[in-house]
Formats: C-alpha cells, structure tokens, sequence
C-alpha cells in the first residue's frame, strides 16, 4: 500500500503512517492467514528431526505430512496431505474449515488403513503434530515421529513442492467456490499428480510406477 500510495500516486507520505491509519486507525486486515499455518505449543513436546544424512531408497521408508491454507471466494479452508517421500505419491489427503489436530491423525489413520505404515513420519512443529493426539497415535503405531527444525522450511522441502504444484497448476486456476468444489478439484488433481505427472525429482517418473510397484515387490 506505501508502494502504491508513492510510486503510482505521488503522495509524499511515510511508511510508519500508512500503517498507523491502516492498521490501528482503520483497523484493517487481510481476509486470509498469515504465512504460518503451523504455530508450536510450549508446553508441547517436540522430536528429533531424523531424516537428515538419510538415504531414502523405499516407499513407506519415511511420509511428511503438513498443512496448508486454500483461499476460497469468501474465506478459506485448510488442507492436509501425506507424501511419501521416495516416491513422491501422495498417500492421503483431507480438506477442513478449521486445523485440528484429530482431523491430522485421521488423515494419518486412512493413510496407514489404505498402504501400511511407515518407518518415519517427518512433520513440522506445528501445535496439530505436537499435540498428545497426535504424536501419541504415531508412537503407539510404532513409528518414528521426525519434526523439523525451527525455522528450517527446507527440512520439508518435498511437500512444500506439492503445495506449489497443487495451487499453480489447478486451485489459483479454477478457484474453488465451496467446500465441495475445492474436494472435487483436489481429489482431480492428486489424481493426475500421483498417476500421470511425471516429476524430474524422480527421474520424470510417476509417482504411482515408483510407490506400488516397489511396494508390491518388497511384499
């Protein structure tokens, strides 16, 4: 806005200003979240991050799983997905008006229901995943729980890449009107980037050839 008002306008005004009316005096705000969808608890515990000097060479070796925000025509909604991350395949996904953390073990449960478990689950440290619901769940399913470093956004690097490819290439394309419309153009899209994108951090593989025909063989 202090761009706007100097460069295009002209007007001789500071930037300590714009925000004092802005923001104090008027009371503005922008109608989606901040950046962060993930804000850590205190009182939480938070765990070890164990994927670094990892060789990933399995499926279901190690998933990462977080959150992100999808701006709808009026507000927005949240969505959560599991990646696996030798493959890249999208293992589960769940959209949501609001982040709780049983909406993040339930998408973590249908996950495991559908493709086993994994050995490693890598989150951020976000208050869903520290939460006692849970990172007890992960625990008593035997597998190791991996959060990421603070301040550390590359430790997540893979899904953080899921996120630009799901918004780009389809949700900032067809902006999603509802809830419905937004689970019906997600469930489109995991479709075509699980079983007919080829991504060039698996050697322009699909994930759906690198996951399931691997996973079959190691049974």
């Amino acid at each position: 806005m202090h761009t706007w008002l100097t460069k295009d306008k002209g007007l001789p005004v500071s930037k300590n200003r714009v925000e004092r009316l802005y923001y104090h005096v008027m009371g503005l705000r922008a109608v989606m979240p901040g950046k962060h969808t993930s804000r850590r608890h205190k009182a939480h515990k938070v765990y070890p991050y164990l994927l670094r000097n990892l060789t990933i060479d399995r499926p279901n070796q190690a998933w990462a799983m977080d959150i992100t925000y999808i701006p709808m025509k009026k507000g927005y909604m949240y969505l959560v997905a599991i990646i696996d991350l030798y493959s890249r395949y999208v293992v589960n996904w769940s959209v949501s008006n609001s982040m709780e953390a049983d909406w993040c073990k339930r998408c973590l449960e249908e996950a495991i229901e559908t493709h086993g478990k994994p050995a490693i689950i890598n989150t951020d440290q976000g208050s869903q995943f520290t939460s006692e619901v849970f990172a007890d769940y992960v625990i008593k399913q035997d597998i190791s729980l991996s959060m990421d470093g603070k301040g550390r956004a590359i430790d997540n690097a893979f899904i953080e890449r899921l996120w630009r490819s799901v918004k780009y290439e389809k949700l900032y394309l067809y902006p999603p009107k509802n809830g419905t419309d937004l689970y019906l153009l997600t469930a489109e899209y995991f479709h075509y980037y699980n079983n007919e994108r080829r991504h060039s951090g698996i050697d322009d593989r699909i994930p759906t050839e690198l996951y399931l025909n691997q996973a079959k063989q190691a049974a």
